[in-house]
């Protein structure tokens, strides 16, 4: 349940490396100090081993960064899972982060979806363009083979609601790839997902 990858484009260099079954250490560098801490919750809280190692154009902006850590992210967390496919698949996920709530459902299906619902979020936390976090989980969706919905239920503080965000996509996806002891393959009445 491990995978290591890199990534280099004539905007980015991005080396990475994932454990599903770690105990959610991290190791985050890709010169967007905000994004370093949403990657450093969602290892954390999905108790995934993260280490990542990015430079970008900064210069022009952040977003070439952070779309492409979602690719490499995505890529590693399809090669990590098992491949007797015994996970649970299906997960959700109700995190508060203070006054704001965020709800992630997952099926690690090997399909790509991404719905996103964030409501109104301030343009930037600190020198973070907002907008990003939406291209970070399609990024990562259309890598990771995943249908992914995600909803920032409520909140009044921009940074609150993003963090609880990355928090309960975190929880979701342990749970969807954490064994399911009472199958003997996928779950999936295709017998392969």
């Amino acid at each position: 349940m491990k995978a290591k990858l890199t990534r280099k484009t004539k905007e980015t260099d991005v080396a990475l490396s994932l454990n599903l079954q770690g105990k959610g250490k991290s190791k985050i560098s890709t010169g967007v100090g905000f994004f370093d801490h949403m990657l450093t919750l969602l290892s954390f809280h999905g108790c995934f081993d993260l280490d990542v190692a990015a430079r970008g154009d900064l210069e022009v902006c952040a977003h070439h960064t952070v779309e492409d850590v979602g690719i490499v992210l995505g890529q590693a967390f399809r090669k990590a899972l098992p491949h007797e496919q015994r996970f649970k698949r299906y997960a959700t996920a109700f995190v508060p982060m203070d006054e704001a709530l965020a709800r992630v459902v997952v099926d690690v299906s090997g399909r790509a979806c991404l719905v996103f619902h964030s409501g109104q979020l301030n343009q930037k936390v600190g020198e973070f363009d907002t907008e990003l976090v939406r291209e970070f989980f399609q990024a990562f969706a259309n890598n990771a083979l995943i249908a992914l919905h995600l909803e920032i239920l409520y909140g009044e503080n921009t940074h609150h609601k993003i963090e609880a965000l990355f928090k309960a996509v975190g929880v979701a996806l342990r749970q969807a790839v954490s064994e399911d002891t009472g199958r003997s393959g996928a779950a999936s009445t295709k017998g392969s997902l």
